[in-house]
């Protein structure tokens, strides 16, 4: 039986997109407010990569939150005013319907 490892206490937003044809392309349009949901959230330190010989550590994370047939893998979520991308399809734990677990990715802007 899965158990939680902390109560959902930490406030998210969840964003899911709508998807356009624009001229035969596809694209994703997020609204500008999500919808609050709350979870556990934990990052473990981050995950070390090389890319292009360059060795980082990018921010990742795991979420656990209550199940929601439309967090996908093209939902954001914003954590404490980051954003976050979701990385795979999401876990429904022991395909219950009632716990997901999430792999997500901080999103950097800039140059």
């Amino acid at each position: 039986m899965f158990k939680l490892s902390n109560p959902f206490s930490v406030p998210m937003e969840l964003f899911v997109p709508t998807l356009k044809n624009e001229s035969g392309f596809v694209t994703k349009e997020y609204p500008k407010t999500g919808e609050q949901i709350f979870g556990n959230f934990k990052t473990y330190g981050g995950t070390e990569v090389i890319t292009s010989g360059i060795y980082a550590v990018e921010a990742t994370g795991v979420v656990e939150t209550w199940y929601r047939p439309d967090v996908t893998a093209d939902a954001k979520l914003r954590i404490n005013g980051a954003d976050y991308e979701i990385l795979g399809q999401p876990e429904n734990i022991n395909l219950r319907n009632q716990y997901l677990k999430i792999k997500v990715r901080l999103v950097r802007s800039g140059a």
